[in-house]
C-alpha cells in the first residue's frame, strides 16, 4: 500500500465558485517526490495545466493562470485548487506524481478525477416583507430600503402610488431617503426588484 494516490473519482463544481481536487499520499523517508503534474483531458485532447519540479511551480495553460494552485509546504498533499470555475473547466483531471527511491529508481503513480461544472439554479427576486406602516414626525429624516434575494444582479425601483391609479417613479436605488419629511410625503410607497 506504499505510495498510493488517494482522491475522488467525481466532483461537481459550481460556476464561479472554487473546487479542490484531492490527490494525497503518505510520505515515506525512502522516497523523494521529483515531479508532480496535473493534466486535463477534454474532447480527445489532453494538456498539462500544472507542473511542479526542481525549478518550481509552472502553470502551462494561460486559461488557468492565477486560477490554479497546489499546497506548497504540506508533504503528501498534491491536491489541485481551482478558483473562479468556468463551464469549460469540465473534464478529466489526472494527478501524476513521480518519486525517486533510495536506489535512484523512479516510481510514478496517477489518479483521475472527473469534474463537471454546473450553473446554479436561477431564482427570481423575492422581496422581504417590511413593516406594513410607518409613522414619522414632520421634519425628520428617514429612509425605506428594499431587500430582495435571488440571482444577481438585482435592480430596484421605488414608486409612490398617486390617486388615479398611476405610480410615480422616485428612485432607481434600493434605498429611498428623505432628509426633511413634510405632511405631503404621506402616502403609499412600493418597491420593485428585477433580475435577468
Amino acid at each position: 500500500a506504499l505510495l498510493e494516490l488517494s482522491g475522488v473519482h467525481e466532483i461537481k463544481g459550481t460556476w464561479k465558485a472554487s473546487a479542490t481536487l484531492p490527490c494525497t499520499y503518505i510520505p515515506s523517508e525512502r522516497f523523494t517526490q521529483q515531479t508532480l503534474s496535473w493534466s486535463l483531458q477534454r474532447d480527445h485532447s489532453a494538456s498539462t495545466i500544472f507542473r511542479r519540479d526542481y525549478s518550481g511551480d509552472h502553470i502551462l495553460l494561460s486559461w488557468f493562470r492565477d486560477r490554479v494552485s497546489v499546497p506548497k509546504h504540506s508533504p503528501g498533499n498534491a491536491s489541485l485548487l481551482i478558483t473562479d470555475l468556468e463551464i469549460p473547466d469540465s473534464g478529466h483531471y489526472t494527478c501524476r506524481v513521480t518519486w525517486k527511491s533510495g536506489n535512484n529508481s523512479l516510481v510514478t503513480k496517477e489518479m483521475t478525477t472527473t469534474v463537471s461544472v454546473v450553473k446554479v439554479a436561477v431564482t427570481k427576486p423575492i422581496i422581504r416583507a417590511a413593516e406594513p406602516g410607518l409613522a414619522v414626525p414632520a421634519g425628520a429624516n428617514t429612509s425605506l430600503t428594499c431587500v430582495a434575494s435571488g440571482s444577481p444582479p438585482i435592480s430596484y425601483r421605488w414608486f409612490r402610488r398617486v390617486p388615479g391609479g398611476k405610480a410615480l417613479l422616485l428612485s432607481s436605488q434600493a434605498e429611498l431617503a428623505w432628509d426633511n419629511l413634510q405632511p405631503s410625503d404621506a402616502g403609499k410607497y412600493y418597491c420593485e426588484a428585477e433580475n435577468r
